[in-house]
This record gives C-alpha cells, sequence and structure tokens, in this order.
C-alpha cells in the first residue's frame, strides 16, 4: 500500500508542478481567466496530496509499531525510498516554483495599485494634517 501512496502523491506533485507553471506562463501573457479557472483543480490536487500524504505517515507509523527494533531505513524497501526521494524533490520543486509565482504575482499587483492610484485621485495627508491630491489625470465628484 505505501508504494500505490507514494506514487499518487508523486503524481499529485507533478500535476501541481504543471498547473503551476502554466499559470506563471500565463500571468506573463496577462491571460488571467486561464488561471482562474486552474484554481479549482489546483485545490483538488492540494487535498489529494494532503490525504495521500496522510496516509503514507499512518503507513509508516503502522510498520514502526510492527518492527519497533528496525529502523526507518530497514523498514522500506528500495522502491519506496526512491518514491520517498522523489516525493521530497517534488516538494522543494514545487516550493521554489510557487516562490517565483508569487514574486511574479506581487509585481503583477504592484503595478495594477500603482495605476489606480494614478488615474483614479486620492488625497494624502502630511504631518501637517493637509490633504494634497496626488493625481490629477481623473478628479471625482461627490
Amino acid at each position: 500500500m505505501l508504494h500505490n501512496y507514494l506514487k499518487g502523491a508523486v503524481f499529485d506533485l507533478d500535476s501541481l508542478i504543471e498547473l503551476t507553471q502554466a499559470d506563471i506562463n500565463d500571468i506573463k501573457i496577462a491571460n488571467h481567466e486561464n488561471i482562474f479557472q486552474r484554481n479549482f483543480k489546483k485545490q483538488e490536487l492540494i487535498k489529494s496530496f494532503e490525504n495521500k500524504k496522510n496516509l503514507i505517515d499512518q503507513e509508516i507509523i503502522r510498520l514502526k509499531n510492527k518492527f519497533p527494533d528496525k529502523s526507518l531505513g530497514e523498514l522500506m524497501d528500495e522502491q519506496s525510498s526512491e518514491l520517498l526521494g522523489e516525493m521530497k524533490k517534488n516538494l522543494q520543486d514545487l516550493k521554489e516554483l510557487n516562490a517565483s509565482y508569487a514574486r511574479i504575482v506581487f509585481a503583477v499587483s504592484e503595478f495594477y495599485s500603482s495605476l489606480i492610484q494614478k488615474i483614479i485621485p486620492h488625497e494624502i495627508c502630511d504631518y501637517k494634517g493637509n490633504r494634497t491630491p496626488e493625481s490629477s489625470f481623473l478628479k471625482i465628484q461627490a
């Protein structure tokens, strides 16, 4: 069973990596609709991975309880060790990819925020309480 859980977890992580890479490619060309459409699938994959990881943990604990005198390395066969290593590598890759994606998302967010601040005037208060509009692009009358 451990092999099946590990294979499933590795597959989920591979899928998340592919979807995140697609998100990075789409945000670079401002194709935001595709990003929003993938969010549900990514959430499902995250839940699936978390479930499989819990099952992996339970299986390892079960093996450890069954053979308390053996180390974890002795309990796992070569294929399980390889799959666990692949899962660890995929998690690291996904972490780095998500960090890169987050930097891009932050830059896009800052761009839109600064654009809105230039288009729609807002007042700035100085230390003396004086208010001055920052933008002369657009005037709002209320």
